[in-house]
């Protein structure tokens, strides 16, 4: 691995995970990792500039910002990039209406749009609605489709919360495209389209910014798609093998955000 002066050389922007390396989901809220809320502290309080990058689709934005905020975290709904409200975007510039396999708690962010005779499907991490009766359902909306549209909130495989790890939507996606012979368009990591977005709200280029997340595939190796840098942290759903990945290697590894903000602070910006 290359010097970490050389690695953090010119990073003026950093983009951050947020499940699995702020937090672990899971009963009554989940729980801060240890040491992330200073880390995201010193972070701020430095000439980086910082973004909140995340494919959570159980909740709305302002519903996980206030979580995050209970937590002790310093942010604000305006610097965090989620899905949904991208995917809302995309329909409404398509003139898209969807079908909505998602969960409850992000609902609310489809309130503004347009849900009858529906023409596509939105799929989100849908927990507990993941039945076979809401997939057959979906199934059917796009098979009667001449030209069936799917959308994608992320393509995770799992995720962890302090009870364990969790199917994502992205064994359910592909279940979907298999049975109906499609592929579904990504909106969140590792979307080129998304990290575009987050980097153009935080004003700096792909080659000037790095990505830390706990996901080898979405989050490291979607970023340095883009041409950003990217570190994995040994947290969430990270696994021993992720080092060793066959496609993906990240730029660095470290135990956990706080480390990262060490590093970051001693070497980038130089």
């Amino acid at each position: 691995m290359a010097a970490w002066s050389e690695l953090l050389a010119g990073v003026r922007g950093v983009l951050l995970d947020i499940s699995g390396v702020l937090y672990d989901g899971g009963e009554g809220g989940g729980a801060a990792i240890t040491g992330s809320v200073e880390a995201v502290a010193r972070l701020k309080r430095s000439r980086l500039k910082v973004r909140f990058c995340t494919n959570e689709s159980q909740k709305s934005r302002a519903d996980l910002v206030g979580l995050l905020q209970r937590l002790g975290f310093d942010v604000s709904e305006s610097e965090v990039t989620a899905p949904a409200p991208a995917a809302c975007l995309i329909l409404k510039q398509r003139g898209l209406r969807p079908h909505l396999l998602v969960h409850d708690g992000v609902r609310s962010e489809f309130d503004q749009i347009d849900t009858s005779n529906p023409n596509c499907v939105v799929i989100a991490d849908a927990g507990e609605d993941f039945s076979y009766q809401n997939m057959n359902k979906a199934f059917q909306v796009l098979m009667e489709l001449e030209n069936p549209v799917l959308f994608s909130l992320g393509k995770g495989r799992y995720y962890k919360e302090t009870s364990g790890l969790m199917l994502d939507v992205g064994p359910y996606m592909k279940a979907l495209e298999y049975a109906c012979g499609i592929e579904a368009e990504v909106v969140g990591k590792p979307s080129p389209e998304f990290f575009k977005s987050a980097l153009q709200e935080m004003g700096v280029e792909a080659h000037e910014a790095i990505m830390i997340g706990d996901d080898i595939v979405g989050d490291v190796g979607g970023a340095q798609r883009y041409g950003m840098r990217a570190l994995q942290v040994r947290t969430g759903k990270f696994r021993p093998s992720d080092e060793h990945h066959p496609e993906v290697k990240a730029d660095g590894y470290v135990d956990n955000l706080a480390e990262a903000v060490d590093l970051l602070l001693q070497h980038a910006n130089k």
